[in-house]
């Protein structure tokens, strides 16, 4: 076997491979007899088949069956030979095939970039420094007995929380315009589903009325042919109703999963989920900060195979969380490009930290990990137990630590500023990219 590889651009290669025409051509002799003894054709005995016959009527095709293996067998041959680590499976082309000539084809495909990191001290990372307080379980608190409320039809005026049924028709100078009307619409006063002004015109309504109120579309609205003008909305009123909140008894605390016996215990269960929901935030904002400024400070070519892949993989998952009733090939590429390119070089940038100061995952800190996944569920001894006896569960538990590991890595280096921030905020800042 003959190999030369050929660099054509940093993370492209051009290998061309020769095999000796023998080799092939017993390769495709063998096949022809294993074919003729088992091959059936009218006219002829089964094994009686003459060779001639045979290598007329599928020569061609075994010649073909036989030449891709070989490509695929020799092109990795020649990837250990030459130590290459190829980013994705080639492009294999055959230049020559003909029976008595050497076999000779071009593999084509891409490697790992190689990377030099940047500056790690011109990363900037801004850390959320925030608490759970009082005032904040008291809103999450009223926001769970709202999800299981039930609702009353009122005649008093409407206020903020109430829901209110309205028919709705916009306009700009007269005219109508498109998406601006609609009918029997269910909105929640001081929700801040529709634009400033909207729903504040409303409070005070009542069942029955027509009201006209005039609102502005803000400048960065996402329609530009609205964004920035006036508008006027005539609202007829059908329905008023004021969400019933039920009592804060242990029936209700099992809704949510948690055994208390009292609105203090209650509070407690909630506080530290909220804390652990705190603690994730602050975690994917420094983060989100650290791929950020290593994206920023590190030039990176990134091979299309492994984008393609990671493509996939996003389409695949959006076609699961929608209930998979199409094929992930429909999707289109394009919506997932960016970030499946986001993903691809944060992993290969995490990987060559973790290569050139030889990082490792902790094992303390996996099992103390383990330990915080388990304490979410109601037997927390047995989720242990799982991780710790299925490796797969285990490694991604152990990637997630090693990513951690990386994290902290930049931050030594980084200039991290922290920034105090109320809960809903350092929550709202920790919202993972996409």
């Amino acid at each position: 076997m003959q190999v030369s590889v050929e660099t054509t651009s940093n993370i492209e290669r051009r290998m061309t491979i020769g095999v000796p025409a023998q080799e092939i051509d017993q390769a495709v002799q063998k096949r022809l007899q294993e074919t003729a003894r088992t091959v059936r054709l009218n006219g002829f005995r089964p094994g009686k088949v003459p060779m001639s016959v045979v290598k007329r009527r599928f020569g061609d095709s075994i010649r073909q069956e036989v030449v891709g293996e070989a490509m695929r067998d020799n092109y990795i041959k020649a990837l250990q030979e030459q130590d290459i680590n190829p980013a994705g499976w080639p492009k294999l082309e055959p230049k020559t095939m003909e029976e008595g000539k050497d076999l000779e084809f071009v593999a084509t495909f891409e490697v790992l970039p190689e990377i030099e990191l940047g500056d790690l001290s011109k990363i900037n990372v801004e850390k959320p420094v925030s608490e759970v307080a009082d005032k904040d379980i008291d809103n999450m608190i009223d926001n769970l007995r709202r999800q299981q409320a039930t609702m009353k039809e009122v005649k008093r005026k409407s206020k903020n929380k109430d829901i209110v049924t309205i028919d709705f028709k916009g306009s700009i100078d007269g005219e109508e315009f498109e998406g601006g009307s609609a009918e029997g619409h269910r909105l929640t006063l001081g929700s801040g589903q529709m634009i400033p002004g909207f729903e504040k015109g409303i409070v005070g309504g009542k069942a029955g009325e027509e009201l006209e109120i005039d609102v502005t579309f803000p400048e960065d609205y996402h329609n530009e042919d609205l964004a920035g003008k006036d508008a006027k909305f005539a609202i007829t009123i059908h329905k008023v109703e004021e969400p019933q909140l039920p009592e804060l008894d242990q029936e209700f605390f099992k809704r949510f999963g948690i055994e208390a016996e009292d609105e203090a215990a209650f509070r407690e269960e909630v506080k530290k989920n909220m804390e652990r929901e705190l603690k994730q935030a602050v975690s994917n904002k420094v983060k989100n900060d650290v791929v950020d400024g290593l994206l920023e400070t590190t030039e990176l070519e990134v091979p299309a195979a492994l984008v393609d892949q990671e493509i996939d993989r996003l389409r695949q998952d959006a076609v699961q969380r929608f209930g998979g009733q199409v094929d992930f090939q429909q999707l289109p590429k394009e919506i997932f490009e960016e970030q499946a390119k986001r993903r691809v070089k944060t992993g290969l940038l995490f990987q060559e930290v973790v290569k050139k100061n030889d990082l490792k995952a902790d094992e303390a800190k996996v099992e103390e990990k383990i330990q915080e996944i388990a304490s979410t569920y109601e037997q927390p001894d047995e989720v242990v137990a799982h991780f710790n006896s299925n490796p797969d569960q285990k490694a991604q538990v152990e990637s997630s630590v090693l990513e951690d590991a990386v994290v902290e890595f930049v931050l030594g280096a980084a200039k991290v500023k922290e920034k105090k921030m109320k809960y809903e905020e350092a929550v709202q800042a920790g919202q993972p990219q996409r």
